[in-house]
């Protein structure tokens, strides 16, 4: 297999015009994990430049991304100006030297657009479109000296080893959702991750958003903006802090203790205690608090929905909620989140059939270098927790998740340990 070329004949709009066959190291997916690790492996062997092939069906860097962040109308991370994908951790806050009014306080965090244009200088200092492929893989199969992965339009592609990036997970439904006994139309009850604020029309409606993570505070905010009536329901306190996880989290602090534990079990739970569900941070609470206070917003915790029915006649919602609560909204819509599980991974789910490892209430047992077992597949993102810790999903970890692999696939396979 050593026909690496073949793989990336394109135009100079960068649409591929020759269909793959072959690359060394095949990564699947092109968000911010995926281009942390191409900018950390190539600092480190820029020759694997040629070698290297993204699969994306998007066709561009971070398009999933900033769409969610312009659906959502977020103004800034909230990871602070050290966390990107370059391997220098100064490089956004000098490339924003003359943009300081897009760094946010407390920590400066970056803007939306600056950091959207940052990511763009990487790609285009680095010349990285052009070994982005605009197809998604939908099958993968094991071969005795690497992979072959089945491209969205019937190509095969055969790869000696691949870096599984795109595990952002499946939106995660209640079960009472999943139990409404009757018809309701399709644009009445959506998850946050398919709402789209920027073509919302609510003026006058009730929305009743489920959650008490950020994301239901930048639904909520953005329902309120546009005059809607907004109840926000969660099933515990709302409460703020500035990030995720502890900072401790992004250093030994907690991660020489985590790292040292054999038990994967606890491991698992010190990664749940650690993210504590979600949050809003001091400043999204703040907003919120001001329009609870002006009449615009209410807020209903430690409340669970039992039941909802769709009232045909009414085009409203009628919701049986615990605490003998009884709401009634126009719009309904669940903030709750993804649920990270190999078993709902298609491409992961068929590995783990056919070349099983340990899944720790849906988190594979990954090596020290997030390596399947002893197959050529590398994992990034919140599957990679187990090794990388509570920040797995976040930028920092995939900071620490490229260190991982970058070791991995730099050096001879003779010099990596197993699992530890």
């Amino acid at each position: 297999m050593t026909d690496f070329e073949s793989i990336g004949a394109f135009t100079s709009s960068g649409m591929l015009c020759k269909q793959a066959s072959a690359t060394d190291i095949a990564i699947i997916g092109a968000g911010p994990q995926a281009l942390t690790l191409v900018a950390h492996l190539l600092q480190k062997r820029q020759q694997l430049k040629s070698r290297i092939r993204v699969f994306d069906p998007s066709g561009k860097w971070l398009t999933h991304w900033q769409q969610q962040f312009a659906k959502l109308e977020i103004p800034h991370l909230r990871s602070p100006v050290v966390h990107h994908p370059e391997p220098d951790a100064y490089g956004l806050r000098r490339f924003a030297q003359n943009r300081q009014s897009e760094l946010y306080p407390p920590y400066d965090l970056p803007g939306t657009q600056v950091f959207n244009d940052f990511c763009c200088h990487i790609v285009q200092s680095r010349q990285l479109q052009n070994m982005l492929i605009p197809q998604g893989v939908r099958g993968l199969e094991a071969r005795s000296q690497g992979w072959h992965l089945t491209l969205d339009d019937g190509a095969v592609v055969s790869a000696r080893r691949i870096v599984m990036a795109n595990g952002g997970g499946q939106a995660a439904l209640p079960a009472w959702c999943q139990a409404i006994p009757n018809a309701y139309p399709a644009d009445r009850l959506k998850h946050g991750s398919n709402v789209d604020l920027r073509s919302l029309r609510c003026a006058g409606e009730h929305i009743l958003i489920v959650g008490s993570g950020l994301t239901s505070g930048h639904l909520a905010l953005g329902a309120a903006r546009r005059g809607a009536k907004v109840t926000m329901l969660a099933r515990r306190s709302f409460y703020a802090k500035l990030f995720d996880a502890d900072p401790g989290w992004l250093g030994p602090k907690y991660l020489k203790e985590f790292r040292a534990e054999a038990c994967w079990q606890q491991r698992w739970q010190a990664i749940a205690t650690a993210r504590n569900g979600g949050s809003f941070t001091p400043t999204i609470m703040a907003e919120i608090r001001q329009l609870v206070m002006d009449g615009r917003i209410q807020m209903v915790d430690n409340c669970e929905i039992q039941q909802a029915r769709w009232r045909s006649i009414t085009s409203s919602w009628r919701l049986t909620c615990s605490l003998d609560h009884q709401l009634c909204c126009d719009r309904l819509w669940l903030s709750t989140g993804s649920t990270l599980a190999v078993e709902q991974h298609s491409l992961l789910k068929t590995v783990a059939d056919l070349h099983p490892i340990p899944i720790i209430n849906g988190l594979p047992v990954l090596t020290k270098h997030l390596r399947w077992g002893d197959r050529e597949l590398y994992v990034m993102g919140g599957l990679a927790a187990l090794q990388v810790g509570p920040t797995a999903r976040n930028l920092s970890g995939a900071r620490m998740a490229s260190d991982k692999i970058v070791d991995a696939l730099v050096k001879p396979r003779t010099h990596q340990a197993l699992v530890g």
